[in-house]
């Protein structure tokens, strides 16, 4: 397994991977910090920003990131996970890693893990995987100026967590993971607030109270600025519609009016300004260089499909990968700008999901609901969604459909010209539908 050319394609990375790696999730970074200290440290090379939250981190990363590449600064991005194809994850200038850097990395990588395993540090997870080849690869290859790192889930053991970024970023506290981060959202919010470093400025758009106390509380302790969205910054909502959001931004070194971001839903707004105080900070702390032109033209320009997208007109179909409470209730209420005769909700969920919880606030919206099942091990299966449908909306019988593309042929048919069909509950079941209109 040591051998230097063991990968010749990603396919083979990929397929080692489900063996190679240890299956699931095990917080804790000394498999990390293992690997990083025998490589020489790269991750102390990144000037890194650092995104968590439960909901709302891969919008802010997105544009974040879009901003920079306008302002001329090489760019890093690491997301999770991706929509249609793994390269997605790890992004240079918001272009996907090349396949042969992929390789290269995994190769130099393996060896290593090897003796890691023999030292009885143990082997990393899928993705710690992924995120000690991103961390290599931007370090010793694409050298970015900056990198925009999300976390996987929660902070505090997160793989991405052994950085020391220039700027902290929590967006939201909700729940979801909690057989890893806890079960109320003051141990949740602890667990994200794990990314905020000594003497490193914070910013947060966490407005539930427990989880903004405990979010001050560490930024206190570790004597870190903290900008909260309401108080230190905000975000204006000025108008929506089907090609994005309009707001205006005000922060304690400026304001900005009259922004766009692409980014559907009031949420969006939130994000843009979260976004905005990071970049600002980028500014004020580190003389970074940005135009009033390169902020309104980043923003506008963010791709990060999937989020209340609209990918057909006749009939309208609008995809969302809210997979939540927390964002099936911002999607439910994004929706209410929209004009529709009909709404026809085609929804699925994991089996580890809340689903009643997604399904509460989007079926008090829906004149018809199918259920279906994504191709993925923790597919809840459409029978047990349906139940759930019922339980909630008695009054609705869903239809069952075992596959998301006959799912939505079905729903295409019967929608009629003024209706709307809107496909969320999981990021998998937005992918396996984007797929059939690109």
């Amino acid at each position: 397994m040591a051998d230097a050319t063991l990968f010749k394609t990603a396919a083979d990375v990929l397929q080692w991977m489900e063996t190679g790696c240890s299956p699931g999730i095990h917080p804790g970074l000394s498999r990390m910090e293992w690997i990083l200290e025998r490589t020489g440290h790269p991750e102390r090379r990144l000037k890194v920003i650092h995104v968590a939250g439960t909901n709302g981190k891969g919008s802010t990363a997105a544009m974040i990131a879009s901003v920079l590449q306008r302002a001329g600064y090489p760019t890093g991005m690491f997301i999770s996970p991706y929509l249609h194809h793994w390269s997605e994850r790890i992004q240079m200038d918001g272009e996907p890693i090349a396949e042969a850097s992929f390789v290269h990395w995994a190769n130099t990588l393996v060896p290593l893990i090897d003796e890691m395993e023999e030292a009885g540090v143990g082997r990393p997870t899928p993705f710690e995987f992924w995120t000690l080849v991103a961390i290599h690869y931007f370090a010793k290859e694409a050298v970015p100026w900056f990198v925009v790192l999300e976390t996987g889930m929660g902070g505090r053991y997160d793989s991405t967590n052994v950085v020391h970024p220039l700027v902290s970023v929590i967006t939201t506290v909700a729940k979801d993971h909690q057989e890893f981060l806890g079960e109320t959202i003051g141990q949740i919010a602890a667990e994200k607030a794990g990314i905020i470093k000594a003497g490193t400025p914070v910013v947060t758009a966490v407005d539930e109270v427990e989880a903004r106390r405990v979010i001050i509380d560490t930024a206190t302790e570790k004597q870190s600025r903290l900008y909260l969205a309401g108080q230190d910054f905000h975000g204006i909502p000025r108008g929506s519609r089907d090609s994005g959001e309009t707001f205006d931004f005000t922060g304690p070194f400026r304001e900005l009016k009259g922004l766009m971001t692409p980014l559907c839903g009031k949420h969006q707004v939130q994000n843009g300004a979260t976004a905005l105080m990071t970049l600002e900070l980028l500014r004020q702390y580190y003389a970074s260089v940005m135009t009033d032109t390169d902020i309104r033209e980043g923003l506008a320009a963010t791709n990060w499909p999937g989020r209340l997208e609209t990918v057909s007109h006749h009939p309208r179909v609008l995809l969302d990968c809210a997979h939540n409470p927390g964002a099936a209730t911002a999607l439910a209420q994004a929706l209410a700008p929209y004009t529709y005769e009909r709404l026809h909700l085609l929804v699925a969920v994991l089996e580890d999901k809340d689903a009643t919880g997604i399904l509460y606030p989007l079926l008090s919206l829906a004149d018809t609901v199918t259920v279906t099942q994504v191709d993925h091990p923790r597919a809840m299966s459409g029978n047990r969604l349906g139940r759930l449908v019922e339980q909630v909306r008695p009054d609705i019988v869903p239809t069952q459909v075992p596959y998301p593309d006959q799912a939505l042929e079905t729903l295409q048919v019967k929608a009629g010209k003024g209706d709307l069909i809107l496909v969320t509950g999981s990021l998998f079941l937005v992918s396996e539908v984007r797929r059939l209109f690109t």
